[in-house]
């Protein structure tokens, strides 16, 4: 289906629900095209393609809301799907605070994101199979006498997106992904069989690093991994990696969403205005960045996208507020759903921040791990390096982090310049001073 069969298909939709008994309504209506092509043992092991619609249906009926979704998209089909979708919105206990966006707040924009490579469609299957097997080839080559084994695969993605509202909103998205994924497995002392995975994602496919620098990434951090050990609990400065931020930092920035304010599991609830982390930390939500993996042009309300500065030199800013619960809050909204979260980047490399460092914790993993949205506890398993004289000297692994996020952002003293390009997450690598690192 083109774009345009795509917007024909939810305007009958919105007309036909409609007619059943005049409810505010929204459609959304979706194709994702998929291929994957993967290789291990020096051939493919999956060859895939697939194609995926789909159309949800919101329906707010005197306070009485449902969603409902279904792949089938015949009018045939969709007729008695409609139908269902109104009569149990029926049976729903009314909200007051369900309604669609007030149309005062839509607003069309017209700028170019870049978020669609316009020539995946076309791109030869050959050349899919080139990337995954040569990532495997290298890594297999230069991987060394420890490497055991080795998958990698290419998978990109086309989205075509319609959001239609009954009260006049229209939004078109045409975007895509290409994500390599490489899995090596090594041999280290005793039965121990150390993994790592190294994820890229970008929006254009010519902005994937080449083959032989994702062998290369993959193969060092693999190898960091070997003769890890469980040191003694110390407190000293750990540096984060720019790609294990998200990890940690997640845990802080669904307390900045309405739904866990306004149903008091936020830490942060009460804290606009206020400080609660160090000068050094900045996060600001940009939808707008060209090429951005969360870039999008509105949201799924409906409100057009605008930077917002969630915190500024470690005060709170804004928050994450969508039409129903600013609603509930009484409050104005602002989005209800991260984009492209940025960390602006400092002016040193990782390296001198270990050498003025001295002594520390280069963090390049964290395994499992909670976080308490409501005090902002958290606990979290850590892997990486243990550094001296700022040289890497002990790969460290089974050691672990306790703390609180009104605490732990706070020992916030350094940021490195080396935002992380292949996530929605662009955050560079941070130095935390006086940090326990627990183990034996």
């Amino acid at each position: 289906m083109t774009n345009n069969e795509l917007l024909e298909l939810g305007n009958w939709v919105i007309k036909t629900a409609k007619s059943k008994g005049n409810p505010e309504c929204k459609v959304s209506v979706q194709k994702l095209r998929e291929v994957e092509i993967q290789y291990c043992n020096k051939k493919p092991e999956i060859i895939k393609e697939a194609i995926n619609k789909n159309l949800t249906l919101d329906l707010y009926i005197d306070g009485k809301y449902s969603s409902q979704s279904t792949p089938d998209l015949r009018k045939s089909s969709l007729e008695s799907f409609i139908q269902k979708s109104y009569e149990n919105t029926k049976y729903i206990e009314a909200d007051p605070y369900r309604f669609l966006t007030d149309s005062k707040y839509y607003e069309e924009l017209n700028k170019e994101l870049y978020i669609h490579d316009k020539g995946l469609n076309s791109l030869p299957i050959e050349k899919r199979h080139e990337i995954a097997s040569s990532v495997e080839s290298l890594c297999l080559e230069k991987g060394g006498d420890k490497l055991v084994s080795v998958e990698s695969s290419i998978m990109d993605t086309e989205v075509d997106r319609i959001l239609l509202t009954s009260n006049g909103f229209k939004g078109e998205t045409k975007s895509s992904y290409i994500s390599s994924f490489t899995m090596l497995t090594l041999q280290d002392e005793g039965d121990r069989r150390p993994n790592h995975y190294n994820y890229l994602t970008t929006r254009n496919l010519k902005d994937l690093p080449s083959a032989e620098e994702i062998a290369k990434q993959t193969i060092m951090a693999g190898r960091n991994l070997l003769g890890a050990k469980k040191l003694p609990t110390e407190k000293l400065p750990v540096i984060i990696e720019n790609k294990s931020v998200p990890r940690i930092l997640n845990g802080f920035i669904r307390a900045l969403y309405g739904r866990s304010i306004q149903q008091k599991r936020s830490f942060l609830a009460d804290k606009k205005g206020k400080s609660v982390a160090s000068k050094y930390l900045t996060l600001i939500d940009n939808p707008l960045l060209e090429r951005g993996l969360g870039s999008r042009l509105f949201d799924n309300d409906g409100l057009p996208s605008k930077e917002m500065i969630l915190l500024n030199e470690g005060k709170v800013e804004n928050f994450y507020l969508d039409w129903y619960y600013s609603r509930k809050l009484n409050t104005e909204p602002t989005t209800g759903r991260r984009s492209n979260l940025i960390i602006p980047q400092g002016n040193k490399s990782v390296e001198e921040l270990m050498k003025s460092l001295d002594r520390g914790i280069l963090i390049t993993g964290f395994i499992g791990g909670n976080s308490n949205s409501t005090t902002g506890d958290f606990s979290i398993g850590v892997s990486g390096m243990l550094f001296e004289n700022g040289k890497p000297v002990q790969a460290i692994a089974e050691m672990n982090i306790a703390d609180n996020h009104l605490e732990f952002w706070n020992k916030l003293s350094a940021i490195s310049n080396d935002p992380w390009k292949y996530s929605s997450w662009i955050t560079p690598s941070l130095v935390f001073d006086d940090v326990v690192i627990s183990g034996k």
